[in-house]
């Protein structure tokens, strides 16, 4: 895990995305140290993933996934004595968890960014990568992630044999396929009409995971949210277009 790097900014948590192999370092390098230059940020690996694999047997479905990932945050915050923080979430993982953060222990939390809807649309039809674990496999689950993948060639070919490796760690297939289990029980859904905290909602205008309109539903449901759609980015806004997503966040999270 990534301490907070010393600096006189508010600290923000960045919690990555919920693709199969990733991890807090790879996922945010792309304007880590942009951030870090405004903020003091802190970038745990989240339960499921990374160096948090172990001892997450018996946790299904998303629900249940975001809950413990929320859980995980908050002592996080605990140990690090950290009353009140900042937190961006990526996607179906980050993202979710930072939902059920907000819901969990709004007090703790000052604003909130989300990127690509929050896991807040429906389940995929095919659990990416592990129905066919080769390096081709996991590129081509890379690439759908970017606007163009021709721009990120070199990127998606370290990130893939890099993530190969990581997903193919004991326990993380196990792990990775009960985040898409459609669970019976279990904690019941998030009532986003709870949230009160600030939240911008961030999305690629040519995501091809998530549809923008999952992210205005959200924003919708949402008491105080805002929508920012990016233009020419995919799904992976800070990869895309590190820039306008550093200026986003830093704008917001600085209001």
């Amino acid at each position: 895990m990534a301490a907070a790097e010393p600096g006189a900014g508010p600290v923000v948590v960045l919690l990555h995305g919920g693709g199969p192999g990733v991890d807090a370092l790879s996922n945010w390098a792309s304007v880590r140290a942009r951030l870090d230059g405004e903020f003091r940020c802190l970038a745990p690996d989240l339960l499921g993933f990374g160096t948090r694999i172990a001892g997450t047997g018996g946790i299904e479905g998303p629900r249940a996934w975001a809950l413990a990932r929320a859980r995980q945050i908050l002592d996080l915050l605990d140990s690090d004595g950290l009353e009140r923080v900042h937190l961006v979430g990526n996607s179906a993982a980050g993202g979710a968890a930072t939902l059920a953060l907000l819901a969990l222990a709004p007090d703790r939390i000052d604003r909130a960014v989300v990127m690509g809807g929050a896991g807040t649309g429906p389940l995929p039809a095919v659990v990416p990568f592990y129905d066919d674990p080769s390096e081709r496999s996991m590129r081509a689950t890379l690439a759908r992630l970017v606007a163009d993948e021709s721009v990120h060639g070199e990127l998606l070919d370290e990130l893939a044999g890099l993530r190969m490796k990581q997903a193919l760690l004991p326990g993380a297939e196990a792990a990775f396929r009960s985040m898409f289990v459609d669970a019976v029980g279990g904690p019941p859904p998030i009532d986003l009409a709870t949230i009160g905290t600030p939240v911008l909602a961030l999305h690629g205008e040519l995501d091809r995971v998530s549809p923008v309109e999952v992210s205005k539903r959200l924003v919708d449901a949402l008491p105080d949210g805002r929508l920012a759609v990016v233009a020419g980015a995919g799904h992976w806004i800070h990869v895309d277009r590190p820039d306008e997503f550093c200026r986003l966040v830093g704008e917001f999270l600085s209001a």
